[in-house]
């Protein structure tokens, strides 16, 4: 009879992480993403808790894990600090690059804040950023405000931007669609339908003009 080979032994878990090693993980992270202050503490806890998945599953008890990394889940908040401190980690400047970034691929102003929101960054700071990137509202940003929902209108076919072959009732109901889309995605009624009824000229000159701003 033939034994069977036995299974191997579980590696033992590398040494759990501390400060110096999440400084190492935030540093590579941050040469090949932009992030936010709370982005990178989320990352930070995910490698963390990644560690510890490991180190159970190799036979460590969950407990005796949980309190290997309790150093490591204590210096979070330094090392982001210390990211800050590098300029690698700047919420503002996070901002209003996505801001910008956003609203050249079709999002709405109300959109872009949820966006930043979501990320972590503090309403004061999307308030400030989403000015300064798309201008502000009663001004220079509606102009930017129905770009974006050019862009949009153009992403659907829609508007300016249907097939020139489409017959009436194609026309009429990508229009319609689209006003839907539009309202769902935080444009307002008004920058809608500006978008939608506007020549095809006029159109790709607005969103060649925002683009290049």
């Amino acid at each position: 009879m033939v034994a069977r080979p036995s299974r191997s032994a579980p590696r033992p878990p590398a040494p759990a992480p501390d400060a110096a090693r999440l400084r190492e993980v935030a540093l590579a992270y941050l040469a090949r993403f932009s992030a936010t202050r709370v982005g990178v503490e989320r990352m930070l806890a995910r490698h963390i808790d990644r560690w510890v998945r490991r180190a159970v599953s190799s036979g460590m008890d969950e407990h005796d894990a949980m309190q290997a990394v309790l150093p490591a889940r204590g210096a979070i908040a330094a090392v982001v600090a210390d990211m800050e401190g590098l300029g690698a980690v700047d919420d503002a400047r996070f901002s209003e690059f996505r801001a910008r970034s956003l609203a050249r691929a079709g999002r709405s102003r109300r959109m872009v804040a949820a966006h930043l929101g979501v990320r972590g960054v503090d309403e004061a700071t999307v308030g400030r950023a989403v000015e300064e990137a798309l201008g502000p509202r009663d001004g220079e940003g509606q102009e930017t405000e129905l770009a974006a929902a050019l862009v949009f209108a153009r992403k659907r076919r829609a508007g300016p931007f249907v097939r020139p072959d489409a017959d009436g009732d194609e026309v009429d109901r990508r229009y319609r669609r689209a006003m839907d889309a539009m309202a769902r995605a935080g444009f307002a009624h008004d920058t809608a339908r500006r978008a939608l009824d506007m020549e095809l000229e006029e159109a790709e000159d607005r969103i060649m003009r925002m683009r290049m701003a």
